[in-house]
């Protein structure tokens, strides 16, 4: 099992640390051909303008766009939150569209008014540490879409088939339980495609 790390922007090390201690070989990625024989792909964190700017100057839309067709489970962390939605607050276009969320940036606040609260995340954790930085909250979520987490009534974490999205950042923590539910999660999709 192969998950890639996209090495754009973000704790990037971070999450490669945290797969590797949930039991995944993981690789940073920056170049489409680096995508060949993923089995997952983690979008971190950053500025997701600048990500989907880079993501396009990469030319690395249409390789993540080809693994969610293809059933490759796609984790998406704060800003990788926000390039997974369908929908984005004030904005006119999303920037992959793939999960079926509207969401607003910057929600929480700016910079110094980062936070950090623990919370139940259904399928994962009863008491997990959530550290929030300039966080995104998912507005509104479709019918298909499984909202695993809420901070005072706004969600915060949600599922939807194989993909995987969160306001926070599971990475910063020593907590690896998050990313052995994704690890899990490519696991499943495995068996299912060698069936």
């Amino acid at each position: 099992m192969k998950i890639g790390v996209l090495a754009l922007q973000g704790a990037v090390r971070e999450h490669v640390r945290q797969l590797e201690a949930a039991g995944a070989t993981a690789v940073t990625v920056k170049h489409a051909k680096e995508f060949a024989d993923l089995d997952g792909l983690v979008i971190p964190g950053g500025e997701s303008t600048t990500i989907s700017k880079l993501m396009r100057e990469y030319q690395l839309t249409e390789p993540v766009l080809e693994m969610h067709r293809a059933g490759k489970p796609v984790f998406g962390t704060c800003a990788g939150l926000i390039m997974i939605a369908k929908q984005i607050d004030g904005q006119e276009d999303a920037h992959l569209g793939l999960m079926d969320v509207s969401v607003k940036r910057n929600a929480f606040g700016r910079q110094r008014e980062s936070f950090e609260v623990e919370i139940p995340v259904k399928k994962v954790a009863d008491d997990f540490q959530a550290v929030f930085i300039r966080a995104p909250y998912i507005e509104k979520a479709g019918e298909g879409v499984d909202v695993l987490a809420e901070v005072d009534g706004k969600i915060v974490a949600a599922q939807q088939g194989t993909l995987l999205g969160v306001a926070f950042h599971p990475e910063l923590t020593e907590d690896i339980r998050f990313h052995a539910y994704f690890v899990e999660l490519v696991r499943q999709s495995l068996a299912v495609s060698v069936r």
